[in-house]
């Protein structure tokens, strides 16, 4: 229920406030070309008139051609107007539309780690992509149309009247009920569209997820139930286009009746009062022509319509994760260190992914500026969290986690984590080549910067098998190489950040034994004077640790060095007596 409060904050004066007031300019210019093109427009009625009721009955040759150049200028100007209309107007239209991509990209991808492990890749892509092209109705030419119909609507009104009072009371009647209509329609029609929006994105979630993860589909056969999935999804969007086309026909079959029923009754009057005399047929026809060009716009209100419903939807949900607050807004993060020494300390930290599930409980350590703490412990006993917790990737339900002496919770998240390396356990790499990715952290490190890195983490000892080097492109994620080369790159990328804190989540996870003897030394290097988390499940790779914390079930178990914990033969030893015999 909480959401839906949020859906419905977007109001006409805010829509107006921020995107139609800032764009008046162009939204003016466009005002001012559709007026001079509806206006060009009405041209063609009163000349007809002229044409039967004056010209022809007097065989008026100059007048004619005076009629016909008049016509045919109107035309052009019609034209040019429509032309330079749609340049402006569409084209600014596209403009609002990438500046809301790139507004909704940075807000989002600045939001606190628990929202994406919350939210599917693929959802966010379409919110991000599809929710706010809706935009373009609200300043492309839809709007100009809609100003410049209503304008055109009265122009005509006032002509109608003038010409005869009795047909237009007939007609306004059924545009007034039509108008009735509309609006009980397009009051139904946002929700729909709003929830297209949603089962887009779960649609396209569901598909980015089968997309990435083909190999595990293929490898277990299991096309036909992806297939299966892909197919509910995009049928509950048909469903949904239904329900929306449903209605907007609706509008448009009543839009058809009514002003059916008001040509038929204004064919019985106009006739009617020609043959009386008190109508001419030159009137007749102007009157006909100026209904159509009333009705024209009222007609195209549907549409219009249908569109900035789908506008007002689309915005709904924008402005529903731009109310999500940013990730240096959670606390009073205004602290900004200008140095970063490295004194990391956990007093009393809890957290739980769900209220009441704690992950961490009443942790307390120090992790003294320069050492290595290493983390053990059986599968899901809390390492990560820890870990996650020390890069500030979350914040603690309870307690304090200090550095350098200073509550992390109050420090900018920018400046501490410019000082931040990260290996973790999926060594997520980006599609491109070997280099790109090494150069993540500093793309304007030098090239003597870059090749003492990639000899760290001995990232040459296989680039210089492939025929491109390090220029050699790895596909997305890196599937062309093998985990222990995905590994050495996501190691030289740590080591080309130069960061005071780093965190080595299962950095050997992936690993051969030849690798693993290769990238040993290289780690030793890479955390020398640096503050270091290091989370193995090979507990070989951690027997130099300052410090080593055996976390069970949320709690430090034990503390102490290596040689320590071996001679309490508690859990530290049950770990490393059990693995040495494998």
């Amino acid at each position: 229920m909480r959401n839906s409060k949020k859906l419905h904050n977007v109001t006409i004066g805010q829509v107006f406030k921020t995107i139609i007031w800032p764009r008046k300019k162009y939204l003016s210019v466009g005002l001012v070309l559709i007026i001079i093109s509806r206006l060009s427009g009405l041209v063609l009625p009163g000349a007809s008139k002229y044409l039967i009721d004056d010209v022809i009955p007097n065989n008026d040759s100059t007048m004619l051609k005076w009629l016909i150049g008049a016509v045919a200028a109107a035309i052009v100007v019609q034209a040019v107007t429509s032309f330079a209309l749609t340049q402006i107007l569409s084209v600014e239209a596209q403009h609002l539309i990438s500046q809301l991509r790139a507004k909704v990209q940075r807000h989002i991808i600045q939001l606190p780690i628990r929202f994406f492990d919350n939210t599917k890749t693929g959802e966010l892509v379409s919110r991000i992509m599809t929710d706010v092209e809706g935009v373009r109705n609200l300043v492309g030419t839809g709007f100009a149309q809609m100003i410049g119909g209503v304008l055109t609507s009265l122009i005509c009104l006032v002509l109608l009247i003038y010409i005869s009072p009795i047909m237009t009371a007939y007609v306004l009647l059924p545009v007034a009920i039509f108008g009735l209509i509309s609006l009980k329609a397009f009051g139904k029609i946002r929700p729909i569209f709003r929830e297209r929006g949603v089962i887009n994105a779960e649609v396209t979630g569901r598909l980015t997820e089968t997309l990435g993860g083909v190999r595990v589909i293929k490898g277990f056969n299991a096309e036909a139930q992806e297939i299966e999935t892909f197919e509910q999804g995009v049928n509950r969007l048909f469903l949904n286009v239904k329900k929306s086309l449903v209605t907007t026909s609706m509008v448009t079959s009543a839009a058809t009746l009514l002003l059916g029923l008001a040509s038929a009754g204004i064919m019985a009057i106009g006739g009617y009062q020609i043959m009386n005399g008190s109508l001419t047929f030159g009137d007749f026809l102007a009157f006909t022509l100026y209904l159509g060009f009333m009705i024209a716009p009222i007609l195209q209100m549907s549409n219009i319509g249908s569109q900035f419903t789908e506008a007002f939807a689309g915005l709904d949900r924008t402005q529903e994760i731009l109310n999500t607050p940013l990730e240096d807004e959670l606390g009073n993060r205004t602290l900004l260190l200008d140095r970063i020494i490295g004194d990391i300390e956990f007093q009393n930290v809890s957290f739980a992914y769900e209220e009441g599930k704690d992950v961490v409980r009443e942790v307390s350590f120090k992790a003294p500026a320069g050492s290595v703490t290493a983390l053990v412990g059986s599968s899901g006993s809390g390492k990560t969290t820890i870990s996650g917790l020390a890069a500030s990737f979350l914040n603690p339900d309870s307690g304090t986690i200090t550095i350098d002496g200073q509550d992390l919770a109050t420090v900018s998240l920018q400046s501490y984590r410019s000082r931040l390396g990260v290996v973790l356990q999926d060594d997520f790499l980006f599609e491109g080549t070997i280099r790109q990715n090494i150069l993540f952290p500093r793309p304007n490190a030098t090239e003597g910067q870059l090749q003492q890195a990639v000899e760290a983490a001995y990232v040459q000892e296989f680039t210089d098998r492939f025929e491109d080097g390090l220029d050699t492109l790895i596909g997305e994620r890196g599937v062309k190489l093998s985990g222990g080369q995905r590994q050495r790159i996501a190691i030289a990328r740590a080591v080309l950040a130069d960061p005071r804190i780093l965190i080595l989540d299962e950095a050997t996870s992936n690993l051969d034994t030849e690798s693993e003897s290769l990238i040993q030394a290289s780690l030793k290097t890479l955390m020398q004077g640096r503050t270091t988390f290091v989370i193995a499940h090979r507990l070989s790779t951690i027997r130099q640790a300052d410090q080593i914390l055996v976390i069970e079930q949320g709690r430090i178990a034990e503390q102490g060095r290596h040689e320590e914990l071996l001679e309490k033969q508690g859990r530290y030893y049950q770990l490393y007596t059990y693995q040495a015999r494998i």
